[in-house]
């Protein structure tokens, strides 16, 4: 079986791909001149599994989503209390290239914008580092993050230098305030290198995702950033991370986001899932207009808003082997004496839940992969179990995946049944077909897969 979720990434961008309106950041003569028609997303979850569709190859310019992880960077080499001494945490309500401080303290109001930006990276390694070495521990800090050996766009870079008066005026502000203490055309050159590293949707969604894994890189298992950076990044990404469209991005869409002048955007939703967007056009506040409104239908769809505290249990997915066996000398259907593969839940089923038992179905029931050692395990079963007796609510967008996955595995020939006593499932019945039912007791599935009185010989103590 297919799993759903590319098909519905792929229909998500076609029912946003109209929207024209905004333009390419014009003060930059590369970023200019981007492809509009570009449009890329992707989601990666927290074990790894990466979900993408679109230009997701598609390389550009990283520009300020590489604040936040220069940010981490930063608390790292100098600590929390001296990051802080220089940067504040306050959303500054003004353009993100404004020079914007703090009465009394002269420190940029908080690291997502340029002011801020630059003094984190005049942070990292230590004052006397160069701008190439700055940038040479960023690039290798972004490169395991995104899980590949990243570059710096040399034609950015140098298109950006040109341009580059208002940011150097902010350094010598900077400087002259007392808030870097190295050369500012030093930071501000090693800045825009940062912000010229190329990434593509993929990378950007898993470079989320280890936000969202307390640090912990979801394939490598390599601890990157620690979680008390980690922390402090998500929450400056919530309050400023969108600019002075903050407020608005937290109370529709609800998640700790990064926005960046090449079209991506990246949203990390702690223990969830990390996102990633790519669109060229940009609203009057520099956020893409595709981006913005990709992350609000997914925010929308999979319930992905942070303040959304009605459902707090955790789901978890099992997998089990049965044979199903007649008590009696005589099979009583084609079904006896042969396997079938149960899949159980339990707790409050979200996506992220929903997405688990997706991936395990396939797992199972697809043809063994011989990179994946234990795949295909119930690839000639006659029939799939779905046990939700142990779940006590599935969010609209878990329903909905779990909907498809039933009317995939049935039109693929498969005889599916759902164990659903609390009918949680609510799923169109007529619309599944013959070959799926809905029983509220194990005995009765056992029933409708081999005929009465069958018992199941399990290969595991799940069933």
């Amino acid at each position: 079986m297919k799993s759903p979720i590319p098909d519905y990434l792929k229909q998500v961008l076609e029912q946003i791909r109209d929207q024209d309106g905004g333009a390419p950041a014009d003060y930059i003569e590369t970023l200019a001149k981007a492809d509009t028609s570009r449009l890329a997303v992707a989601l990666a979850m927290v074990d790894g599994q990466v979900y993408s569709a679109g230009d997701d190859s598609v390389e550009f310019s990283i520009q300020s989503i590489s604040k936040a992880f220069v940010y981490a960077i930063a608390i790292e080499d100098a600590g929390l209390d001296a990051v802080l001494a220089k940067i504040g945490v306050e959303p500054s309500g003004d353009a993100f290239n404004k020079l914007s401080l703090e009465r009394g303290s002269n420190r940029p109001m908080n690291p997502m914008i340029n002011a801020g930006a630059i003094t984190a990276h005049s942070l990292v390694i230590g004052p006397n580092a160069t701008a190439e070495k700055r940038t040479e521990r960023i690039l290798s800090v972004l490169s395991r993050l995104a899980g590949r050996q990243l570059s710096v766009d040399e034609e950015v870079y140098q298109a950006e230098l040109r341009d580059a008066d208002r940011n150097m005026g902010i350094g010598y502000m900077l400087k002259a305030a007392g808030i870097i203490a190295c050369d500012p055309r030093e930071a501000v050159t090693g800045y825009i290198r940062q912000c010229s590293i190329n990434v593509n949707v993929r990378d950007l969604a898993m470079m989320s995702a280890t936000l969202c894994n307390a640090g912990i890189h979801p394939v490598t298992g390599e601890s990157i950033i620690p979680q008390t950076s980690v922390r402090q990044v998500l929450s400056v990404m919530t309050t400023c991370g969108m600019y002075d469209a903050a407020g608005s991005w937290v109370s529709r869409i609800g998640i700790p986001a990064k926005s960046g002048v090449a079209g991506a955007i990246i949203g990390a939703l702690p223990g969830q899932v990390g996102l990633a967007t790519f669109s060229p056009r940009l609203d009057e506040r520099g956020n893409s207009v595709r981006g913005v409104k990709i992350c609000e239908r997914l925010s929308s769809d999979m319930g992905l808003h942070m303040m959304d505290v009605s459902q707090i249990a955790v789901a978890t997915v099992r997998t089990s082997m049965a044979t199903i066996i007649n008590s009696g000398p005589d099979a009583h259907t084609e079904n006896c004496n042969r396997l079938v593969a149960i899949f159980s839940m339990r707790g409050v089923v979200r996506f992220g839940g929903s997405e688990r038992l997706t991936r395990a179905i396939v797992r199972e029931l697809d043809a063994p992969n011989p990179e994946d050692p234990g795949s295909g395990r119930a690839h000639d079963a006659c029939a799939v179990v779905l046990s939700l007796h142990e779940v006590f609510s599935l969010s609209p967008v878990a329903k909905r995946v779990i909907h498809e996955d039933i009317f995939r595995l049935v039109k693929e020939g498969r005889f599916v049944v759902a164990i659903d006593p609390g009918n949680v499932l609510q799923i169109d019945r007529e619309k599944a077909g013959e070959k799926f039912k809905v029983v509220k007791t194990e005995e009765q599935a056992r029933n409708e897969i081999g005929g009465t009185g069958c018992q199941a010989v399990a290969q595991s103590n799940d069933w």
